[in-house]
């Protein structure tokens, strides 16, 4: 198992989610991922990774389907942002882009979640790589990563 799929095994367990990490198949796109688990696109939440221009590390999680919106993403953030690049992503969170969960992070960056979300019984998330995910209960995700609702969708 590598390091990050394991920091996020951890995290699991230590929010209390029983969340089992598998690996469907390529998953490194919001598509690819509906594809490989079985479900619809909307139930892949897309970790999206922004820098405020404060320094701060923002991390959006959307419904795979949803586009996120600059204007908005910037008024939920309270502060212009700008996309984050793959080596800061990498140093910030400790995932590669492609693979970025909503927990376990090195540093935790602030999480913002699209109320989409909320409008399945479960939906699938990155484990650390871009091969492996995990299912859970959107409402109990959310609250074990600490994310806030709000509107960024385009």
């Amino acid at each position: 198992m590598s390091k990050s799929v394991a920091r996020v095994a951890q995290a699991l367990q230590e929010a209390g989610l029983a969340a089992e990490i598998v690996e469907p198949g390529p998953s490194r796109t919001a598509e690819e991922a509906a594809a490989a688990c079985g479900c619809a696109l909307d139930q892949i939440v897309k970790s999206l990774i922004f820098q405020g221009a404060s320094g701060r590390i923002y991390l959006f999680l959307t419904a795979g389907g949803n586009r996120l919106d600059m204007a908005r993403a910037a008024r939920a953030a309270g502060e212009a942002l700008m996309r984050a690049d793959a080596e800061t992503v990498r140093r910030e969170t400790g995932f590669a882009i492609g693979g970025v969960a909503p927990l376990g992070h090195r540093q935790k960056p602030e999480i913002l979640a699209d109320p989409r979300l909320l409008d399945f019984e479960r939906v699938w998330a990155a484990a650390g790589t871009p091969r492996h995910v995990f299912a859970a209960e959107p409402r109990a995700l959310l609250a074990a990563c600490g994310a806030r609702m709000a509107d960024f969708t385009a």
